[in-house]
């Protein structure tokens, strides 16, 4: 009986955990997104152009990263380049 409660604790938690995980990604996302904005304003594209990329280098980001998006595009051209063309960035 021990080992079942046990095992229906465990259970429960990583329920919990997975249902409050996505939350938190998608509040870290937003972050370096606004954070990517903020960083490209001064660049000549128009707001939505610049959120648009700044979505889609996140998109292509791992989810473990550390690095800005700023930082991390100067070492991924190809990803640059290719929401360069998705986002209209010209």
């Amino acid at each position: 009986m021990r080992k079942t409660l046990m095992l229906v604790a465990v259970v429960s938690g990583l329920g919990f955990a997975s249902a409050v995980t996505p939350a938190r990604a998608d509040a870290d996302d937003a972050a370096w997104i606004k954070k990517c904005v903020n960083d490209n304003k001064r660049e000549g594209a128009t707001p939505e152009v610049v959120a648009a990329y700044c979505a889609c280098m996140n998109g292509k980001m791992s989810s473990d990263e550390t690095q800005s998006i700023t930082a991390w595009e100067k070492t991924h051209p190809a990803e640059m380049a290719a929401c360069d063309k998705e986002s209209g960035w010209k």
